[in-house]
């Protein structure tokens, strides 16, 4: 009997890219631009994961929603002129190449869940050539943002992968929300932008504190899943 697809999905900012300072220099930026209070330094990674119109309100509460156009405007040309600029980085976190690799070798299907436009998501990709190793890209262009369930469930219907079998990898609250309102498995990672106590009150079925763990932690949950579901399948055929 062949195994059953087995789907990673990995969010962005904060699991994967180590986005922080960028997206912090461009909040103070827009502030700037759009005469707007500078929200206080430790309100921006908080929003980090969320749709750009939602985070943007949140960290600019005297924006009316009807308004946001020129925040978000001002947000979007900050990293096109950043893009622009020779010393511009947008590095991986240490190991993630290595853990596609060893995701992709042991047959499971790669797919990415992001706040992030999907224009910034083929830039990012295709810099760290990466365009090639995902077979669903949802973000908030296609569907609701985050803790919404949707872009877990858009990419389960793409891959044909069931909830037992999926599971979610990302370092904030809102991914940990997303995953469990999918039925999906939800792994918390502590480099990014909540804490680790956040995760677990959320939902997350497991943390790691390493890249390298992150394999082995996602195979244990999905036979652990699997194996329940299988067991509550077999108890209600007696």
């Amino acid at each position: 009997m062949s195994s059953p697809l087995r789907l990673a999905i990995f969010d962005l900012d904060g699991t994967i890219i180590d986005s922080r300072n960028n997206i912090v220099r461009a909040v103070a930026d827009t502030a700037k631009v759009c005469g707007l209070t500078l929200p206080a330094a430790e309100m921006m990674p908080r929003v980090i994961g969320l749709e750009l119109d939602e985070a943007l309100l949140t960290l600019f509460p005297e924006v009316a929603p009807a308004d946001i156009t020129p925040a978000r405007q001002a947000f979007g040309e900050c990293f096109v002129r950043y893009r622009q600029e020779s010393d511009y980085r947008e590095p991986l976190f240490e190991g993630a190449l290595d853990v596609f690799e060893t995701f992709s070798a042991a047959g499971f299907v790669l797919a990415i869940a992001t706040g992030k436009a999907r224009r910034g998501v083929d830039y990012f990709l295709n810099q760290h050539g990466l365009i090639e190793r995902f077979v669903s890209i949802q973000t908030p262009d296609t569907a609701p943002g985050k803790p919404h369930p949707a872009m877990v469930l858009q990419a389960m219907a793409e891959t044909g992968v069931s909830p037992e079998a999926t599971v979610m990898i990302g370092d904030t609250t809102y991914d940990i929300l997303m995953a469990r309102a999918a039925g999906a498995g939800a792994i918390g990672v502590s480099w990014g932008n909540h804490a680790a106590d956040e995760l677990t009150a959320a939902g997350a079925h497991t943390l790691i504190d390493r890249m390298t763990d992150l394999h082995q932690a996602v195979d244990s949950l999905i036979a652990q899943r699997l194996g329940e579901s299988a067991s509550a399948a077999a108890g209600e055929a007696l």
